[in-house]
């Protein structure tokens, strides 16, 4: 696949299958445009394309909005669309400027100047221009004028849920990681590296990296431990995965994400790890002692041997 980042030196697309959207996290819904795109793609000779945008468009035009979180940032969107077929993929640096744009004249200015698309594909509910006045309709009305085809994609379902970004955050935020990977139909993953902490997990027997997470609005699920495959030096190991606010060891105020690898021993201090999220193990638990805690640490390793298939 390939990805660029703003619309300068785009090639002339050829016999653009076109969708446009944030795609956050990719899920089952995403997919199934992209698979219709590939297979319009493929009936005409031409190309799939994806417009998407960075950063996240709530995150520009509500600022002092923090709940939003990203399912994936853009650098995970990338390979996962790449996984799925997409062949192209066209960041839109976003801005308060370009979501005023009146919905006309960005498609004319944004979508016919720089596609030329053959074919139109969105989903069900996608709205685009100032003010969200552009829908389907409006492309529909403006298909002749430009010479392309609008197909719509209806809601994607699974098990009788509708599909969305939005529910795959709620059950990742409720720590339903399986309900989460079901909706998505892909593992969520978190990529992180390993930083210095306060080595705690040496002294109970279970050293553990801790993870720095570099976008500040990536999604991390909620506090508790999982059961997650790591990706080391294109060997995958299985991981106790612990989000919290070690309240046993220190009254520490500061989420931390640390993992301990099983039958692993190494140095990995810089090094960015794949945390590819398989279940949910227990809550996060203060504890009287640490003798209680390296107790159940010790049923939590057990736990993970039996959750995680490599």
């Amino acid at each position: 696949m390939h990805a660029y980042r703003n619309f300068d030196h785009l090639p002339a697309f050829r016999n653009a299958v076109l969708t446009i959207g944030t795609y956050d996290g990719v899920h089952f819904g995403h997919q199934q445009i992209i698979k219709r795109m590939n297979e319009l793609a493929d009936s005409i000779g031409g190309e799939s394309v994806l417009l998407t945008f960075d950063p996240h468009p709530r995150l520009v035009l509500h600022p002092d909005d923090n709940r939003l979180k990203l399912i994936s940032t853009i650098d995970e969107k990338e390979d996962l669309l790449a996984g799925f077929g997409l062949q192209h993929m066209v960041i839109a640096p976003f801005s308060t400027e370009f979501a005023s744009m009146d919905a006309e004249v960005y498609v004319r200015d944004i979508l016919i100047k720089n596609f030329h698309p053959s074919y139109i594909v969105i989903g069900y509910d996608h709205r685009f221009g100032k003010d969200r006045k552009g829908d389907i309709h409006l492309l529909r009305s403006l298909a002749d004028k430009y010479g392309y085809i609008v197909e719509e994609i209806p809601a994607q379902t699974i098990d009788e849920l509708s599909v969305s970004s939005t529910k795959v955050r709620n059950a990742l935020l409720d720590g339903k990681i399986q309900e989460a990977n079901t909706l998505l139909a892909h593992p969520f993953t978190i990529k992180g590296k390993v930083v210095h902490g306060d080595k705690v997990g040496r002294v109970l027997g279970f050293p553990t990296a801790n993870i720095a997470i570099a976008n500040p609005h990536k999604l991390i699920p909620a506090s508790g431990v999982y059961a997650v495959k790591i990706g080391i030096n294109d060997s995958y190991y299985k991981g106790a995965l612990s989000i919290g606010y070690r309240e046993t060891v220190f009254d520490n105020s500061k989420l931390t994400v640390e993992v301990f690898i099983l039958d692993f021993e190494g140095d990995l201090y810089d090094r960015q790890l794949d945390m590819i999220f398989v279940d949910y193990i227990r809550p996060q638990i203060k504890y009287d002692s640490w003798d209680l805690l390296k107790v159940q640490i010790a049923q939590d390793v057990t736990d993970v041997r039996n959750a995680v298939q490599l």
